[in-house]
């Protein structure tokens, strides 16, 4: 199984996921996400929302091989992801007066 993922350049990471574990992190994305143990925040699919997160787990998924995703955040687990998508949004309304995440996350 290998997952079709872009990480972004500008990669958040949250307050439980060490920075020297990174790239087994990434790799076990890539080639692995059932044994990955961490969820990612990503673009959302739909037009109503900015982002979503989930566990890594559900990209065994076979529309997860089909669609590529650009994993904006890697996060230990879902109160992790909360808090990460909630530095994100403080980050896009301090610096751009807005919560326009999308616009500012590319």
């Amino acid at each position: 199984m290998r997952s079709r993922l872009l990480f972004s350049s500008r990669l958040y990471l949250g307050d439980g996921i060490e920075e020297k574990k990174l790239g087994k992190i990434k790799h076990d994305l890539l080639c692995k996400p059932l044994w990955s143990n961490v969820y990612v925040l990503t673009f959302a699919h739909n037009s109503r929302d900015q982002l979503e997160f989930f566990d890594a787990r559900q990209m065994v998924q076979h529309y997860y091989g089909e669609y590529p995703l650009k994993v904006i955040g890697i996060a230990k687990d879902y109160a992790d992801a909360l808090q990460l998508v909630t530095r994100i949004t403080e980050e896009c309304l301090n610096s751009r007066g807005d919560c326009k995440l999308r616009e500012y996350l590319l």
